[in-house]
């Protein structure tokens, strides 16, 4: 993804962030908006270092609790806070502390899916979520994934083998991350675009 699009997407998202904002001190028992606003943060967490990351993922999480509170079935509210929790994991290098969170996106993708089985993306992230410890050891083996993400940089070895298999796991690393970021933007988008329809004219 080229840099333009990154700060285009960087835009969007804390435009819909501060929207989210607004429109909460207005309603805050909107969980459509919570989600939204939690759905926001989480896309923004992708282009921050491991720490920062982490910071906006809890704060995500906490709006996906509030709307789960307001709404306990919002089946995208469940999904995104799967993805939270998977997004948390795989910045987590200790692998018991990183099951905890795969567990838990296992169960919201579970119960995202219990509430709308129809959802191909629902089924879908519940399935990889089966692979995501065995794709995060790939990772963290590969030496420092938190190291790399906070500092922004991909993988760099000196041999062209590591090179090879480093280039496979960061690609279906990025495979997961643009599943998750793009089913994510859709979501914001479509809320926030809801949210900013016109009111029909008066008849």
């Amino acid at each position: 993804m080229d840099m333009q699009s990154d700060f285009d997407r960087i835009l969007f998202f804390e435009h819909a962030r501060k929207a989210a904002e607004a429109s909460y001190s207005k309603d805050p028992l909107d969980s459509e908006n919570l989600t939204r606003w939690g759905g926001a943060l989480l896309e923004l967490s992708q282009f921050q270092n491991v720490v920062e990351a982490k910071k906006m993922l809890d704060d995500a999480m906490l709006k996906f609790d509030e709307a789960l509170m307001i709404d306990p079935k919002k089946h995208d509210a469940l999904w995104c806070m799967g993805n939270a929790n998977t997004s948390y994991a795989f910045l987590t290098p200790d692998t018991d502390e990183a099951k905890v969170y795969f567990d838990k996106a296992t169960d919201y993708f579970q119960q995202a899916v219990d509430q709308n089985g129809d959802n191909e993306l629902y089924l879908k992230s519940l399935e990889v979520a089966a692979k995501a410890p065995e794709l995060h050891s790939e990772v963290h083996k590969q030496g420092g994934f938190a190291q790399q993400a906070a500092l922004g940089q991909g993988p760099s070895t000196s041999s062209s083998a590591k090179v090879g298999k480093a280039k496979k796991n960061s690609d279906l690393k990025y495979d997961i991350f643009g599943w998750v970021i793009l089913v994510v933007a859709i979501v914001a988008w479509t809320g926030f675009a809801k949210s900013n329809m016109p009111s029909p004219p008066p008849r």
